[in-house]
């Protein structure tokens, strides 16, 4: 009996040892996230109607929902019927057309209970020009040659109001703010809107005060070593979205890749966590949808962005292949019909989730580049001792084999799900990429 509990226990100890070589120990480094426009995502547009949406997200290997801003919205200045979210009325508050407090404490609660964090939208430089603190304390802002209220210089944001960060008792109420939010709802996080125009020691002391009460997890919008420094552990990577879109365009490389990839290596740490997305509410709503600025790569854009070495984010809607500009400041429902592309991404979402080589801060991953001959392909291997994922891509609207590969062992096509042994050709059709993972 002694001999059959001790090799059940070994039995155990060799399971869990097991697990442990495939759990991060960082919940951050495998993760994913997904935006969402509570305005936008229902025909009601409140917080209740994303209650039905969960399991799926969930389901797709989402383990961060990020709400666009769910305060009340400015009246004075307004732009459009609805106005902008990123117009802040009341910092403490919830936009009525979302729901009661209590209902957006049952959402929050509920995505706990699916084991995903929330995090929400923050605009910490500006106001509208009817919040309250503009009344109360209008040394809080910057003030014009006259002593008025006004935009962020070098904008059109004529909805918001400057705040002034030489006012440290704005700095305290802002903090204040923040506290709030985690400690009386236990959302894990925010969003920050232009980061980089709030000065880094405000959100230095920020951030280590929030992580006292529970590990937030911080996203800036903005770029900048300094930013991590500051605490946040993540950022946008906006240089990689603005040579993506100018790539599609013809007016980069595919060569400037790589020019990306060493500014990278050169600015961040392997433990600071970049964003990359092939749309977000900005790119959407401004610049277009993703058919409207890839066109024809749009599938390759979306294989690449969602396999680079960082964080990718999916924006609510892309899982139906939405092809329209969600107008900004009115209600402009998404139309999910049958949610085709549901599983598409649920594949790149997971093998972020699942596949150790595509993990965040690990010192052993390598990002190794794969040269070819072929100026209009790209390809790449992301691998460490346990793993290994290669991605080739066909820009081209040729047919293009891919020769002298030399990928020894058994591997399996991520998106067909065919197996696939000792390749040393990869045929790729014209503007089509393959991702291979290693078994």
């Amino acid at each position: 009996m002694i001999r059959i509990i001790s090799i059940i226990l070994l039995a155990l100890l060799l399971t869990s040892c097991n697990q442990k070589e495939t759990i991060p120990t960082n919940w951050i480094s495998n993760a994913t996230i997904y935006e969402l426009n509570v305005r936008q995502f229902s025909e009601k547009g409140d917080f209740n109607s994303i209650l039905p949406h969960l399991n799926r997200i969930k389901e797709m290997g989402i383990k961060i929902i990020w709400l666009m801003p769910i305060h009340p919205i400015g009246l004075k200045n307004r732009k459009g019927t609805l106005g902008s979210y990123y117009s802040i009325k009341n910092y403490k508050a919830i936009n009525s057309e979302f729901g009661s407090n209590q209902d957006f404490k049952t959402l929050v609660d509920s995505i706990h209970a699916l084991d995903m964090k929330i995090i929400i939208d923050w605009v910490p430089n500006h106001t509208a020009f009817d919040n309250q603190w503009a009344v109360d304390h209008k040394e809080w802002y910057t003030l014009d040659s006259i002593g008025n209220l006004q935009p962020p210089i070098g904008t059109d944001w004529w909805d918001v109001a400057d705040l002034n960060y030489d006012n440290q008792d704005m700095r305290n109420a802002m903090k204040d703010a923040l506290i709030y939010w985690v400690k009386e709802f236990d959302i894990d996080g925010y969003r920050c809107d232009v980061a980089s125009w709030v000065p880094n020691d405000f959100w230095k002391t920020a951030i280590d005060t929030l992580k006292t009460i529970k590990p937030v997890f911080m996203l800036a919008e903005a770029e900048g070593k300094n930013m991590h420094e500051a605490g946040f552990d993540m950022t946008y990577n906006w240089s990689y979205m603005h040579v993506s879109n100018e790539i599609a365009k013809g007016n980069l490389t595919l060569s400037s890749l790589d020019s990306l990839l060493n500014i990278e290596d050169s600015v961040y740490d392997i433990t600071d966590v970049r964003m990359y997305f092939t749309s977000n509410h900005d790119e959407n709503s401004w610049n277009g949808t993703t058919y409207e600025r890839y066109g024809s790569t749009h599938h390759l854009q979306t294989l690449l962005a969602f396999t680079m070495p960082g964080m990718p984010l999916l924006y609510n809607g892309q899982e139906s292949a939405m092809n329209k500009r969600l107008r900004f400041f009115e209600k402009d429902t998404i139309v999910w019909g049958d949610y085709r592309l549901k599983d598409y991404y649920s594949k790149l979402l997971k093998l972020r989730v699942e596949n150790t080589a595509m993990w965040s801060g690990d010192t052993n991953n390598i990002f190794k580049k794969i040269n070819l001959k072929n100026e209009m392909a790209f390809a790449y291997k992301r691998l460490n001792k346990i793993d290994e994922v290669c991605v080739f891509l066909n820009f081209s609207k040729d047919t293009l084999p891919i020769e002298g590969v030399s990928l020894t062992g058994n591997y399996y096509d991520l998106m067909s799900g065919d197996e696939l042994k000792n390749l040393d050709e990869i045929m790729l059709s014209p503007l089509d990429g393959k991702i291979i993972v290693k078994q």
